[in-house]
């Protein structure tokens, strides 16, 4: 019997180990959840350049505060994340979805005023 209570006191210490040295889980202040949240603003910035929602101007403003953001999340990945530093990257993950947003639906069209998009929803084309 002590034989099979040793290896298995063991077995519980190192599984205790390796699950506290994950970044806080999966949820939303995991590390995990910043990668996931990273890919899916720039699948969106990249999807509005080409959709034409974001002018020239505004996608090169958006990438160039996504790579800051990357850059930041390097250097606080470094030597693991801390609690505030992965608020720090939420928060900033947020403003920048907030900007995505804002900037794709503001009517700026890369392909001019007289676009067939902008007449579908003013008025009908004789």
């Amino acid at each position: 019997m002590k034989t099979l209570i040793i290896p298995l006191a063991i077995a519980t210490t190192l599984a205790a180990g390796a699950a506290s040295a994950q970044p806080y889980g999966y949820g939303y202040g995991s590390a995990r959840s910043i990668d996931a949240r990273q890919a899916m603003i720039a699948e969106r910035i990249d999807r509005n350049e080409a959709d034409g929602d974001l002018t020239r101007g505004e996608a090169y403003r958006l990438k160039s505060e996504f790579n800051a953001i990357a850059n930041l999340e390097a250097r606080y990945r470094w030597n693991g994340f801390s609690r505030w530093e992965l608020s720090d990257l939420n928060r900033r993950l947020d403003g920048l979805q907030n900007s995505v947003r804002l900037a794709s639906r503001d009517n700026d069209r890369r392909y001019g005023y007289n676009d067939e998009r902008d007449y579908r929803w003013d008025y009908p084309r004789y």
